[in-house]
């Protein structure tokens, strides 16, 4: 210890330390380590009657289970109890106070092993100082060093301690509210120690915290979407056969009137050159019978009959003329054909009414999305819907929401979701059937809400709640 330092000026100061100190175990290394400002010592060591040896100077952490710490504990637990007994009956406070130790002073067994562990001369503070406790709560400082312990430095150890002991009490005994404050002492570094409690930084971020989880947003879900025809044509067989050949391919803008695909027209046309001749044989027979019945009255009759049958034949023909028309199928309005594969229709027999394509216009796109069951949430008509294409990911189709379906309907990957369909804001340039993922957006809810939303639900659905 320097010379020139004040041992009453070092105790002030270790007193400062001491109602400063954060935690039970910066207090404890003050005790041990820091407290040579105050007498000078070569050993410290801090024992508890629960716990053994806690603190040992120089140390961060003693191996209780060593031999030496082993020593120490007895040593401090044999003078735990002389203390005790010279303790007076029937008192509430006892006298123990700090007291010089020698290896004599001690029964045969601790003091053996004292030449080998320890310089010739010890002081022994119990804790509390000047109190009676629970046995189990005591404890006990032990000091070592060459030159032997002066009653001034027991009584400056006496006080130190009683400061130290009553610091301790506070630290254990403190409310919510200070354990708080100095936690936030402790992570503000540097900051100065005394402040009002609203200037305190802890408190400016649990009210950060605060306003973050209550702030405001939309919520959100995501689903697979895609451009689609909002209302296409549908062009359907109109008449019972086998598609011949396609006149158009996938995505192809067409015109009206534009052919798109034939039927075969053999058997058509050859029921139509059947029924022609007949229409020819009919008339030339009726014919032959108005000669006849000009010298023949009994013929006559038969007139009205191959009149009919004559008319019978011409609407027979007119018909197959009509089917053979229609066999070659135009383009109902402009627009793109929407089509899969044009070759898996050629040689394939479909029937009256069945659906071949799809035109739609190029301006009547809008966009189509699968809700998962899992994400519904509630979405109000004209809330607004974001497509982020995977062909254009950095430019969303912006659109409003025109219907969410009733009900759930089965995906090709069995899975069930909503179609939900939204009316484009603007004419886009993308082409229908563009896929991507569609951002649907609800009503605006706290910002914890849309953080633990899916997490809430996953729990409540795990465990039944």
């Amino acid at each position: 210890m320097d010379e020139d330092v004040d041992p009453v000026t070092a105790l002030l100061g270790l007193c400062r330390q001491a109602r400063e100190a954060r935690s039970q175990a910066e207090l404890a290394f003050l005790l041990v380590n820091g407290s040579v400002a105050l007498t000078p010592y070569r050993q410290a060591a801090l024992w508890w009657a629960e716990g053994g040896v806690k603190t040992l100077s120089g140390l961060v952490q003693p191996e209780v289970n060593a031999p030496y710490a082993q020593w120490v504990s007895a040593l401090a637990r044999h003078c735990s109890r002389a203390d005790a007994a010279r303790q007076a009956p029937g008192t509430a406070a006892g006298v123990a106070g700090p007291r010089a130790l020698a290896a004599h002073d001690l029964p045969p067994e601790l003091a053996a092993p004292w030449g080998q562990w320890w310089p010739a001369h010890a002081l022994w503070i119990a804790l509390p100082v000047g109190t009676t406790v629970d046995p189990a709560g005591a404890g006990g400082l032990l000091l070592t060093r060459d030159e032997p312990f002066t009653p001034r430095d027991a009584a400056l150890w006496r006080e130190w301690a009683g400061a130290w002991w009553h610091a301790r009490e506070a630290l254990r005994h403190a409310s919510p509210q200070r354990r708080w404050r100095l936690w936030g002492r402790e992570t503000a570094g540097a900051l100065p120690v005394r402040r009002r409690g609203w200037r305190h930084p802890a408190l400016w971020g649990a009210a950060a915290m605060a306003v973050a989880a209550l702030w405001p947003v939309r919520l959100s879900v995501l689903a697979p979407g895609e451009l689609v025809p909002r209302q296409p044509t549908v062009v359907r067989a109109p008449v019972d056969g086998v598609i011949d050949v396609f006149h158009v391919q996938p995505n192809q803008l067409v015109r009206k009137g534009a052919p798109l695909f034939g039927f075969d027209e053999a058997v058509i046309q050859s029921r139509l050159d059947v029924a022609q001749q007949a229409l020819a044989t009919a008339t030339t027979e009726l014919r032959q019978t108005t000669q006849q019945a000009l010298g023949d009255a009994r013929v006559r009759p038969q007139l009205a009959l191959l009149g009919g049958r004559i008319e019978e034949r011409r609407a027979e023909v007119a018909a197959l003329r009509r089917q053979l028309e229609r066999s070659r199928v135009l383009a109902p309005q402009d627009g793109v054909v929407l089509l899969d594969d044009a070759t898996e229709w050629i040689g394939r027999p479909i029937t009256l009414g069945e659906r071949v394509l799809r035109i739609a216009r190029t301006d009547d796109v809008e966009i189509e999305a699968w809700l998962p069951i899992a994400d519904a949430i509630a979405l109000e008509p004209g809330a607004p819907v974001l497509l982020y294409l995977n062909a254009s990911p950095l430019a969303p189709v912006a659109a409003r929401l025109r219907l969410v379906a009733h009900e759930a309907a089965q995906r090709p990957d069995g899975s069930y979701a909503y179609r939900v369909r939204a009316t484009l804001e603007a004419p886009t340039a993308h082409r229908v059937g563009l896929k991507g993922t569609t951002k649907l957006q609800g009503d605006r809810v706290p910002a914890i809400y849309w953080a633990l939303r899916r997490p809430l639900a996953t729990l409540r659905s795990t465990l039944g709640w």
